[in-house]
């Protein structure tokens, strides 16, 4: 028995995990330097960057764009404007020679050319791929150009400059920063929970998990392919996951040895019961979470994948500490620290037990009330927008705002900022494909410029200006109409049309993610519960509750409810392309923690009493703190995530954080127990031969505290 062993060799296990923590600690500051920027996948839009990426660097990105205005009555053709441009060139260059331009100083192309000839733009491309135009760059650029012709009005914007400035209320502050806002919120939960220093035992069996999580991180970083490397945010992702998660095995084991000390038992008796019954819930709980997770790889990119593929430790490792680490600790110093002991153990909660009864009761309605609003909520995700924020969208004031005023005031569409770069094999043909390109009526116009920077290996580069920003809900049909436009061999890359096919390739692998999660998590609790009705519900209703999830982020994100008081900025128009895949690997095998520890303590009451009433009520009375405490940590831990600049991190954070506390409040604590009681026998019901297929024995009815029993099934919640 694993308790048993672990009792004792406490000093082997201590000495262990104390290797393990130590070599974390020392590898944790290493870990983000082995991460790469970008999501990489197959498409063709990725592999005309692959071959941009090679010969011009930066500029799969989206630009920087300068808008360039000349005196009153000065056309750009006067011999003064182009020297004053030609020195706004020179003086970028000057300032950094790595980065590469497309102005009309250098193509004379008539197509960066504003209304009525006085104005024109500049599209500034980083050196390196993965770089972005920030704002600091942007702010450079103007400084240049002022210098160089202090007779032109300057202004500059860019995508990313424009984000950065609605999500400027937030500060990037970093994995070490949210992971202390989602530790000290998860102390303050615990310290209620308890009232005594076992509030702090979670943490420190969490600080190891997430340290040993970031060890592990390290390590899939040298085997990982060069195809699929792993993205940064896997590392915001893993931390706050893994906080949470071994935050509420923890809290799972401690609570079931405090009854167990309350019952009676001896400190060493009470370890092995609470490894031997809530250990059960835990690794149940974790194998379930990190197949959820896991499930990812099947959609085709790296960042899912090297979420998925951490998927397979962040529960394990959570699980691991919670049954080896945590037991040794208590029996060592756990009666110790148990102190004040300011609530007491062992007994069901007062509130809780009315609760169930109270929704046993009024059964009909509060499933009614339940389904209702998980059903109002999902029919809000249905007129969800997936596709990237538009410009309007993001800052609303600011400097940057004001260049993308200027920039259609000069008769320019918001489109440049999203400019498609376009790889020529042959360097001649360069000049037919703009031709044809500046025909097209859903372009504003092609350039094709000339010199060392855009011609490399007999390859050249075109750009083609959409008249909409690519990759956004109101992109229209600029991509299609290039691809289609240019001929054979030539092709079409930048950040809008990888976006487009990260779309359709993801949401194209979304019901092979959907069938594999639900239909894996559905064969396992039908073995740990012995029961088909009860896993079937348990699925149905964690598909609602992630549709009503996605309906919270449609509210927020994309129709700004609370953008303003949360983050200080507004409304993205459209939810993130991975925030929805991402949800539901992590929401669908997360939230079965809570399914888990609520119907096994329920499954252990009714065999004991052969009453699904008396089953429901001590579930919920004995699990109900414990579910709405381990939810409550999960999603401080998950808010303090969505504290992060990058957009997609943000909305995935919030968009968890927000499904954990209505999957625990609405699904377990009130449908749960009124669909439970509802169904009544039927909840138990196995067809012989489905029980013969999973080897399921029924188990007789038992004693409540007897001492050295088994758990039944799954075990129980503690």
């Amino acid at each position: 028995m694993l308790s048993r062993w672990v009792v004792r060799h406490r000093l082997l296990v201590f000495a262990a995990w104390l290797a393990i923590t130590v070599v974390g600690v020392l590898v944790a500051p290493s870990v983000s330097g082995r991460l790469q920027s970008g999501i990489h996948m197959s498409g063709s839009a990725s592999t005309a960057d692959a071959q941009i990426e090679a010969r011009y660097g930066g500029a799969t990105s989206d630009p920087g764009v300068l808008v360039l205005g000349l005196p009153k009555g000065e056309p750009v053709t006067a011999p003064a404007a182009r020297a004053g441009l030609r020195a706004v060139d020179a003086a970028i260059k000057k300032a950094d020679p790595r980065v590469r331009l497309v102005s009309y100083a250098s193509t004379g192309a008539r197509t960066l050319v504003g209304n009525g000839g006085t104005s024109t733009i500049v599209l500034a491309y980083p050196p390196h791929t993965g770089d972005d135009m920030s704002a600091g760059q942007i702010d450079a650029l103007v400084g240049a150009a002022k210098a160089a012709a202090p007779g032109l009005t300057v202004h500059g914007t860019s995508v990313k400059a424009l984000e950065a400035g609605n999500t400027s209320g937030s500060g990037n502050s970093g994995v070490m920063t949210e992971l202390i806002f989602g530790v000290l919120g998860a102390l303050v939960v615990l310290a209620w929970v308890f009232g005594s220093l076992l509030a702090a035992l979670p943490i420190i069996m969490a600080l190891v998990s997430v340290l040993t999580m970031q060890l592990l991180i390290y390590a899939l970083t040298c085997v990982m392919p060069s195809s699929s490397p792993l993205n940064p945010a896997v590392q915001y992702i893993v931390a706050l996951l893994g906080l949470g998660l071994s935050i509420d095995y923890s809290l799972l084991v401690v609570t079931r040895w405090r009854e167990e000390r309350a019952a009676g038992r001896s400190n060493e008796e009470a370890v092995r019961a609470a490894v031997g019954r809530a250990g059960h819930s835990v690794w149940f709980s974790g194998l379930v979470a990190s197949l959820g997770l896991f499930a990812l790889i099947v959609v085709p990119n790296s960042l899912a994948r090297g979420i998925g593929v951490s998927g397979l430790f962040i529960p394990s490792t959570a699980v691991l500490v919670a049954l080896t680490l945590l037991p040794a600790v208590l029996s060592k110093v756990g009666p110790r620290v148990d102190w004040p002991r300011r609530r007491r153990a062992g007994s069901a909660s007062r509130f809780w037990t009315w609760w169930a009864v109270l929704v046993i009761r009024y059964r009909m309605l509060a499933a009614a009330l339940g389904l209702a609003i998980l059903g109002a909520l999902a029919a809000v995700a249905a007129t969800i927008d997936i596709g990237l924020p538009t410009t309007s969208h993001l800052a609303t004031s600011g400097v940057y705002t004001d260049g993308l005023h200027a920039l259609q005031a000069a008769g320019f569409p918001a489109g440049t900022l999203t400019t498609v770069p376009v790889y020529v094999p042959h360097a001649p043909d360069a000049a037919s494909v703009a031709s044809s390109l500046d025909s097209v009526d859903s372009l504003h116009g092609a350039v094709s410029p000339a010199g060392a920077p855009w011609r490399h290996d007999g390859s050249a580069m075109v750009f083609a200006i959409p008249q909409h920003e690519v990759g956004t809900s109101v992109g229209g049909t600029s991509l299609a109409d290039i691809r289609h436009t240019v001929p054979h061999g030539v092709l079409v890359g930048g950040e809008g049309a990888v976006n487009l096919d990260l779309t359709h390739s993801t949401y194209g692998a979304f019901p092979l993610l959907f069938a594999v999660v639900a239909l894996t998590t559905f064969l396992l609790l039908a073995r740990g519960l012995k029961s088909i009705l009860l896993p079937a519900k348990a699925v149905l209703l964690n598909i609602l509750s992630v549709a009503a999830s996605y309906g919270l982020l449609v509210l927020v994100f994309q129709h700004g409810l609370g953008m303003q008081t949360f983050w200080g900025a507004r409304s993205y128009g459209a939810v993130g392309t991975l925030a929805p895949v991402l949800i539901f690997g992590f929401l669908f095998g997360v939230s079965m923690d809570y399914e888990v520890f609520i119907l096994a303590r329920v499954r252990e009451g009714y065999d004991r009493s052969g009453s699904t009433r008396e089953g429901v009520v001590e579930g919920v009375s004995r699990t109900g703190r414990l579910v709405t405490s381990a939810a409550l940590i999960l999603f401080l831990a998950l808010a303090s995530l969505s504290t992060a600049n990058d957009i997609t991190v943000r909305q995935i954070a919030a968009g968890l954080a927000a499904g954990v506390l209505l999957d625990a409040v609405v699904v377990r604590m009130l449908l749960l127990p009124a669909l439970v009681s509802l169904f009544g026998k039927l909840n138990w019901w196995m067809p012989p031969g489905a029980a013969r297929l999973m080897r399921i024995h029924a188990a007789p009815p038992r004693l409540p505290n007897e001492p050295g029993q088994e758990p039944v099934a799954i075990g129980d919640a503690g």
